[in-house]
């Protein structure tokens, strides 16, 4: 029977650890945190609405990495959010020691697992997490892509007055302002979105969901959690269930678009292994130029990482 363990029991780690068990399809699900507590709350919360929902799936809160053996898929949402003052350098530092610690902690009970990254800096701390896991980068990626493409599909239902569900979009590149957008692959049921809005309307939308994080945080002030976390649900059902789906995720490519060891979020197929296949899309000169910009961006943060 499949096991997750979730890391990280604030909102977003709480959040698909939930979303998860109302799948019904995991037998166990481990959330750990440094506050031990507040994991068990949480959890026994969560096995409270079982029978109100009708699920199955136990959900245990703990401190204990032993708790967390043979799990098939590790989610990683631990880390401190950006606070005034902070630089992003700063928050590289901080989280990424979390990051190590934790990625460490469980692996040594869980071998050959599939770790899913959420914590951010989204692109540097997937990379943190693959070269402390030492697992092969087919089974360490981050979740960011899903989350923005949600948003720009939430935003594009709203504008156009139609479901959400009907919107298929991709955007690639790096988590936050240095996004790559892509109408051209965009389309609501088979029908490309320019049928629907003008260039105009459509770039103020991809504005929005570049700052898409950012507007969360201002109305909130927290980041958001139940869209990433049912985003990084979304992930480990994909994995678990071996659906083969193709879907926009931080990865590590290796030529793919021109581009070698670099975490950076682009279509692949999700399965039983991991990352199955990366899709190579046949980008335009206008696109390419951006997702080699967004790269560059990402790669210097990952260079301050390799300074630490």
């Amino acid at each position: 029977m499949n096991k997750v363990t979730v890391i990280g029991a604030g909102n977003v780690g709480a959040t698909v650890a939930n979303v998860l068990a109302h799948k019904d399809f995991i037998k166990e699900i481990v959330l750990v945190d440094i506050k031990a507590e507040m994991a068990q709350g949480k959890a026994l919360d969560s096995w409270q609405q079982a029978p109100v929902d009708y699920y199955s799936t136990r959900i245990i809160g703990t401190d204990n990495y032993a708790l967390t053996n043979d799990s098939d898929v590790i989610v990683i949402t631990a880390g401190l959010p950006r606070k005034p003052g902070m630089s992003r350098d700063d928050l590289i530092s901080t989280n990424a020691g979390i990051v190590n610690s934790v990625t460490s902690a469980a692996l040594q009970y869980s071998k050959n697992p599939i770790v899913i990254v959420v914590s951010n800096p989204l692109d540097v701390m997937t990379y943190a997490a693959y070269k402390i896991s030492g697992l092969d980068s087919s089974r360490v990626f981050g979740m960011a892509g899903i989350l923005d493409t949600a948003r720009y599909r939430a935003f594009l239902a709203e504008a156009i007055g139609v479901s959400p569900k009907d919107i298929q979009a991709l955007l690639m590149g790096g988590h936050g302002d240095s996004m790559v957008p892509l109408p051209r692959f965009t389309t609501i049921s088979g029908i490309p979105v320019s049928e629907f809005l003008d260039e105009e309307s459509l770039h103020k939308i991809v504005e929005r969901t570049k700052y898409g994080g950012g507007e969360l945080v201002k109305l909130m002030g927290t980041s958001a959690w139940y869209a990433p976390g049912a985003a990084a649900a979304q992930m480990v059902e994909a994995i678990l269930k071996d659906e083969k789906r193709i879907l926009p995720c931080c990865a590590m490519l290796n030529g793919e678009y021109g581009l070698t060891n670099v975490f950076v979020g682009v279509p692949v197929i999700l399965g039983r292994n991991g990352i199955e296949k990366i899709i190579d899309l046949k980008l335009n000169e206008s696109e390419r130029t951006l997702l080699n910009q967004s790269a560059e961006e990402v790669s210097s943060m990952m260079k301050v990482y390799d300074a630490l």
